[in-house]
């Protein structure tokens, strides 16, 4: 029996259940808000530093640089 048969493909209403609860047991229910606080705030970072290396790659240059 394939042990990440629960998991393949694209999860069901089931097994988010499972991963929220699972989660909440990890984490207590104080932890979570801070918690998704952090995910949201690295999130958009790793978008700005993204978007900053797909400027300087196409040859703009960083809007926070000085032009010398």
């Amino acid at each position: 029996m394939n042990t990440l048969a629960f998991f393949s493909g694209r999860p069901g209403a089931g097994e988010v259940i499972l991963i929220l609860f699972i989660v909440l047991l990890l984490f207590g229910a104080k932890r979570l808000p801070d918690l998704a606080r952090s995910l949201g705030k690295s999130l958009s970072e790793f978008k700005k530093g993204k978007d900053e290396a797909m400027k300087e790659i196409a040859g703009d240059k960083p809007e926070d640089k000085k032009p010398e």
